[in-house]
């Protein structure tokens, strides 16, 4: 059974326990049918243990001066580039969950714990597995704190999407896939390729299919670049005009710069949560507040943070 049957099953157990809650007592045919269809339920749950997944897993290695061939690896550059690598993906998985602050305590931190269980060899690195929340161990992890989707997992991912799209020649892959990443989470992702090209080293990430590899220390240097303030031009506004169009199940906007007769386009962001909503101001007059983003020379993007109705008629 996997996870999505068990809770398949769990789920229909709740329903029929609520039913069974409001079924009048004069409906016995109904109330047996109920009771023996949750009893066949409760039998299959319990005649089998809860599914669980494995840890996330993945395996950082590096090569250059901080390295000795296969045997080894400076001890202070491979704590500060493992610590840097896991603020980054921590702060890529906080950051699809809700924005950051631009400064404290990322949220959520203890969601992408990883732990070092092995090195890896073939250059010189560490093999990395996702910790289980409560941290219980006998000789290996409970399964069972592994039963849920991983925010690990999909953070890595990002991760390594992120850091090839900063090797593309061309700039539009890299600004569909800055678009949406949060500008902290980036910087995070900096820090740890300035500390690889600080001491003039190169990593290489696989994750179970997936390998991504730097294959020298200038296309480190350029990926470092590229998620740079400088590369990456980003800033809020507030603009005048009239939104003009919008897609909810796309999340995505036109709005008609009255100032500039430019009509620019773009997604509604994660926090605005009923899309639908933005259909009632459509043709009137009313102000906005985008971020806009740039990446290189590409064009600039927008994503649509809030607005408002400054037509007088109100809401409907």
């Amino acid at each position: 059974m996997n996870i999505q049957e068990y809770r398949q099953l769990q789920a229909e157990r709740a329903t029929l326990e609520n039913l069974l809650k409001q079924l009048p007592a004069s409906s016995v045919i109904e109330r047996k049918g109920l009771e023996f269809r949750k009893k066949e339920v409760e039998e299959t749950l319990a005649s089998q243990p809860a599914p669980s997944r494995q840890p996330a897993q993945v395996r950082l290695t590096f090569r250059g001066r901080p390295t000795v061939g296969t045997h080894g690896i400076f001890a202070d550059f491979g704590a500060n580039a493992v610590k840097a690598f896991t603020d980054a993906v921590a702060a890529i998985g906080a950051s699809q969950r809700t924005p950051l602050k631009a400064r404290g305590k990322l949220p959520d931190r203890e969601d992408y714990r990883l732990l070092i269980t092995n090195t890896a060899l073939g250059s010189f690195g560490f093999e990395l597995e996702e910790a289980p929340r409560d941290n219980a161990f006998s000789e290996a992890p409970h399964a069972d704190v592994f039963r849920e989707v991983s925010p690990v997992e999909s953070a890595i991912k990002q991760t390594m999407s992120i850091l090839e799209a900063t090797l593309g020649e061309a700039t539009l892959g890299m600004d569909e896939m800055l678009i949406d990443a949060d500008p902290r989470a980036l910087q995070f992702l900096r820090i740890f390729l300035k500390k690889l090209a600080d001491q003039d080293a190169v990593c290489a990430l696989e994750f179970k299919d997936d390998v991504f590899h730097f294959s020298d220390v200038s296309q480190v240097r350029r990926s470092e670049r590229r998620l740079s303030r400088e590369y990456v031009h980003e800033e809020e506004q507030e603009i005048s005009g009239q939104l003009q169009g919008v897609l909810p199940t796309r999340r995505t906007f036109e709005f008609l710069n009255e100032a500039t007769g430019e009509v620019i386009s773009g997604k509604v962001a994660s926090a605005i949560a009923d899309v639908d909503a933005i259909t009632k101001v459509l043709n009137r007059p009313a102000s906005i507040r985008v971020r806009s983003r740039q990446v290189g020379a590409a064009r600039r993007r927008y994503v649509l943070l809030a607005y408002e109705d400054i037509s007088g008629q109100g809401e409907n």
